[in-house]
């Protein structure tokens, strides 16, 4: 009996409605996988190749798609037979040179499109900078080895006096081209020429002061705009100032990461500055006027009467600036706590002794607790129940 079929859409995992992208995407990941070239020796993973192709053949033409929603395996019955579908017409150039490329260290499409002007690599570096400096922006100095057009050969990367020659291997254009056996057949790669590195160009006579790079490095200096609001981690970046480009292309940039120093007494949350400040028992108690120093300078602040300790108090508009707009800024969030003293005169221990006296008895609270209870009529029993 022969071996029933699975539906084609179930095959590719793919809806009924799916469009020919969605099909064709299915289909690349489907043949990467189970390839035979990537599966050497695996039975299984051939038939399942097999499998996904002949669904792919048969959903990614629209007159063949059309037929099969209509009488399903049916309408190619009397074909090629089971196990030997009829290829013709399927166009697989496109995936497999991108899929053989991948396998052999090409890929026909991404080294066409790496022939032409390519931006050059970024630069990264790194700044310190101080919280205030990140709350309200500053300039620093960055130093960086970046590559210079040569002098001598002007760029050329040939010794003065001769130019490079055309690559004999590719004749100029920078692509070999290679054929690749395949289950389908035979397939066309395209890769970048390992000769002249996709120039089209060979230096026979090296420049001796840059050896044929055409670059020459040196030690610049840049003033780097750090601005305001910049958290620990970003980065700003300085276009145009990284390595030099490929065929032409531009420069890349320089990224360069801020590092942003712990303060001592603030702490930062996105635009939001915390810190925690100590008020006495007696501000905290009466009320009264105190200090708390922020980003912009020191502020009074008016601390209510019977402030309990971990109050908190928002100073609205005295955070970090947006990236967006300096003109909007967070808010600075306060812990008031009750700052105890360790150290008392003998007049401060005896006025507080008295203030204790005059509120609650606070100190006595506990002695007075375990006290017993006499009331002069049964003293007897109670002091037998003490001695015990």
């Amino acid at each position: 009996m022969a071996e029933q079929k699975r539906d084609y859409y179930e095959v590719l995992g793919v809806d009924r409605n799916a469009d020919e992208a969605a099909i064709k995407k299915a289909y690349r990941v489907l043949a990467k996988k189970y390839h035979p070239d990537m599966n050497p020796g695996d039975a299984e993973a051939e038939k399942k190749f097999k499998e996904a192709s002949e669904a792919y053949a048969v959903l990614s033409d629209p007159d063949k798609r059309k037929q099969y929603d209509q009488f399903g395996h049916a309408a190619f019955d009397g074909g090629a037979g089971a196990g030997g579908f009829d290829f013709s017409g399927a166009d697989f150039s496109d995936i497999f040179s991108d899929i053989f490329g991948e396998f052999f260290g090409g890929g026909s499409r991404q080294s066409a499109r790496n022939n032409g002007p390519m931006k050059g690599a970024n630069l990264r570096t790194s700044v310190r900078i101080s919280f205030e400096e990140a709350v309200f922006g500053c300039k620093k100095e960055i130093e960086l080895t970046v590559k210079e057009p040569c002098k001598t050969c002007h760029g050329s990367g040939a010794k003065p006096g001769t130019s490079p020659e055309t690559c004999s291997k590719c004749g100029g254009k920078g692509q070999v081209v290679f054929t690749q056996q395949s289950f389908f057949g035979t397939v066309r790669n395209v890769q970048t020429c390992p000769e002249c590195q996709g120039t089209g160009k060979v230096i026979r006579e090296k420049c001796q002061d840059c050896r044929g790079t055409g670059y020459i490095p040196m030690k610049k200096r840049y003033s780097a705009e750090v601005p305001a609001g910049i958290d620990n981690g970003q980065s700003i970046r300085m276009p145009g100032l990284g390595e030099p480009g490929l065929n032409g292309g531009p420069r890349g940039d320089v990224l360069v990461e801020v590092i942003v120093g712990r303060h001592p007494i603030f702490q930062r949350q996105d635009m939001n500055i915390y810190s925690t400040v100590p008020m006495s028992f007696a501000v905290a108690a009466l009320g009264g006027e105190i200090f708390i120093d922020t980003v912009d300078g020191r502020v009074v602040y008016d601390v209510k009467p019977g402030t309990q300790t971990d109050t908190k108090v928002r100073l609205k508009g005295k955070g970090v600036p947006s990236l967006r707009s300096r003109e909007v800024r967070g808010d600075h969030y306060v812990t008031l706590v009750v700052q105890v003293p360790d150290k008392l005169s003998s007049e401060a221990k005896d006025l507080l002794k008295q203030f204790d006296q005059a509120s609650d008895n606070s100190l006595t609270a506990v002695q007075d607790a375990e006290k017993p209870e006499d009331d002069g009529r049964d003293s007897g029993k109670k002091k037998k129940f003490w001695n015990k």
